[in-house]
């Protein structure tokens, strides 16, 4: 494998296609990975690592956009491979010790945890790496560079390398053939303007493509990033019109599911499509999301 490819690697989370990936960096050394997906996907990756002749025992690098479990789940156990772990700092006492962050996504998906997630396994103190805003680490000749970018997250990092951007959550929910993605407005840090902000700092950086965790590369990196911020401003105006009414949650839900869903088909989705679209980035998490932001940043502003 030459220097200058990039892998997507496809984990098969819940046995569907294009919901959850990672991305293989080859380099002189072995290799490294942009996001582990959760431990619930091991087999997954071992698979997809196998199809270029490797074993998680290559993966020399784990550069981790966030802690989610569906981004860094599994790092502690590649960890316990050999890999080094790449982290935003905020991040890093919970990849040390998780139990705080299993107990709030606990609250979320409760007995459907071990179902979805898996084991979410420590990453050792001395294989944790904290990175700063536009570190370079070496990965065998290749270089790798974190940019911060708060606003779905507040520890969130995205990555450069050589044109490629990859996005993590910041960048949106995608899946190949259409010109559509949605963005998961998770808890508890949801923060739009601190979104818009890392969009506009991506912007400026001009990347070639871009590659979000949710899940391929695309070409149109700029219009890519342009449609985050749209719909972002899309997102606002729903917001503005729905939450003065405070409908409760459920209703909620079923409203931001609506409009998404028409959202969807009027972009051409349908079918299979629509389904991996929400396996990757459930819509009622979303409108939870949007019910803690309204009420801690919005509503004290009225």
């Amino acid at each position: 494998m030459a220097n200058q490819t990039v892998h997507p690697l496809d984990l098969n989370f819940q046995g569907r296609e294009r919901a959850i990936g990672a991305y293989l960096i080859p380099h002189s050394q072995g290799a490294a990975l942009v996001e582990s997906g959760p431990g619930s996907t091991i087999p997954g990756l071992q698979k997809a690592l196998a199809q270029y002749g490797l074993t998680t025992a290559d993966i020399t690098h784990v550069f981790l956009t966030h802690i989610h479990l569906d981004h860094a789940g599994a790092a502690g156990w590649l960890a316990q491979q050999g890999a080094q772990v790449y982290v935003h700092p905020v991040g890093a006492p919970h990849m040390l010790n998780p139990e705080k962050l299993l107990h709030s996504a606990g609250r979320l998906y409760g007995d459907r945890m071990d179902m979805l997630w898996g084991e979410f396994l420590p990453v050792p103190a001395e294989k944790l790496n904290t990175l700063e805003d536009g570190q370079e680490v070496d990965t065998g000749g290749r270089t790798v560079t974190a940019v911060f970018t708060p606003g779905h997250a507040e520890h969130h990092c995205a990555y450069l390398l050589e044109g490629y951007c990859f996005t993590g959550d910041v960048g949106g929910v995608r899946i190949p053939g259409y010109q559509y993605l949605r963005l998961p407005l998770v808890p508890p840090e949801l923060h739009l303007e601190k979104w818009e902000d890392s969009i506009h700092k991506l912007q400026a950086l001009k990347p070639g493509k871009i590659a979000p965790t949710h899940f391929g590369i695309f070409e149109d990196a700029g219009w890519h990033l342009q449609s985050v911020l749209d719909t972002l401003a899309s997102v606002r105006t729903w917001m503005e019109e729905v939450m003065p009414g405070d409908p409760p949650l459920e209703e909620l839900r079923q409203k931001f599911s609506d409009f998404l869903e028409a959202e969807g088909r009027s972009a051409g989705l349908e079918g299979e499509d629509l389904e991996v679209l929400m396996i990757a980035n459930p819509t009622w998490v979303s409108a939870d999301g949007i019910r803690r932001y309204w009420r801690k940043h919005c509503q004290t502003s009225l």
